[in-house]
Order: C-alpha cells, then sequence, then structure tokens
C-alpha cells in the first residue's frame, strides 16, 4: 500500500466529491461523504498519510459508496 500521498491531494479530491469537511480540535479534520462520517488527523510533520491512514481513507470512501 502506498503511503506517499500528500493530504492535500486527499483533500482537493475529497472536496470534488462532494464531501464536507470540517476542522476539528489539533490536527483533526471531520469528514461527511454520502451520509458516512469520519476523522482522520492531518499528518504532520510530514505532508504525507501513513500507510493506517491510506487504509482508513479507502475504507471510508468504500463505505461512502465512492470505490
Amino acid at each position: 500500500m502506498r503511503s506517499d500521498i500528500e493530504w492535500t491531494r486527499v483533500e482537493h479530491m475529497l472536496k470534488a466529491l462532494g464531501a464536507e469537511l470540517t476542522e476539528g480540535r489539533g490536527s483533526r479534520v471531520r469528514l461527511s461523504l454520502n451520509g458516512v462520517r469520519a476523522v482522520f488527523h492531518r499528518p504532520h510533520p510530514r505532508r504525507e498519510m501513513d500507510k493506517g491512514s491510506v487504509r482508513s481513507l479507502k475504507e471510508f470512501l468504500m463505505r461512502s459508496g465512492v470505490i
């Protein structure tokens, strides 16, 4: 599984899909897409997501009916 995906690219993709992104505390970002909600953490200090976050994003997109 890739782990070199930049978080800003993910945010742009989610917005293009119609997801609602709201800021949480610290690095948390709340997502809502097609009635499915999730919370992710912006990666830091690096800009790239780790493998666990990529896996969670894939599961979120599957539950949302995107893939």
